[in-house]
């Protein structure tokens, strides 16, 4: 399976990697950002998908949903980031809901939340 160039089109953007960092870009898969990672930092995870089907052969596309989610100590932090994963991401995804944002009841991180649908090619 392939999936969404979500960590390559972040990495890719000299805006992306000034807040994020470009070694190592604070970028993670769901659940696997360290402990006391530096912030701001973001995470994204797939919440859905369906490939592309046809009647009369195998898909040739996958289309995946995506979940961004970035944490910050300041909100100005936080939406700063959000601005500059959307303008990495626009010109190959589609922005299908802002999700809010707020403070983590646990932590009191500021959090931005987006999603953000790819077309794969196989």
């Amino acid at each position: 399976m392939k999936y969404p160039p979500v960590f390559p089109l972040a990495v890719a953007s000299a805006d992306v990697t000034s807040l994020l960092g470009a070694s190592p870009t604070r970028l993670y898969p769901f659940g696997e950002a360290p402990q006391g990672v530096k912030k701001p930092y973001a995470v994204w995870q797939i919440i859905g998908g369906i490939p592309e089907n046809y009647i009369d052969r195998a898909p040739d596309a996958d289309n995946y949903s995506v979940q961004v989610d970035v944490y910050a100590d300041r909100s100005a932090d936080a939406q700063n980031v959000a601005l500059a994963l959307r303008d990495a991401y626009e010109p190959h995804a589609h922005i299908t809901s802002w999700n809010g944002d707020g403070r983590d009841p646990d932590t009191n991180n500021y959090r931005i939340s987006f999603d953000l649908d790819f077309i794969v090619v196989r």
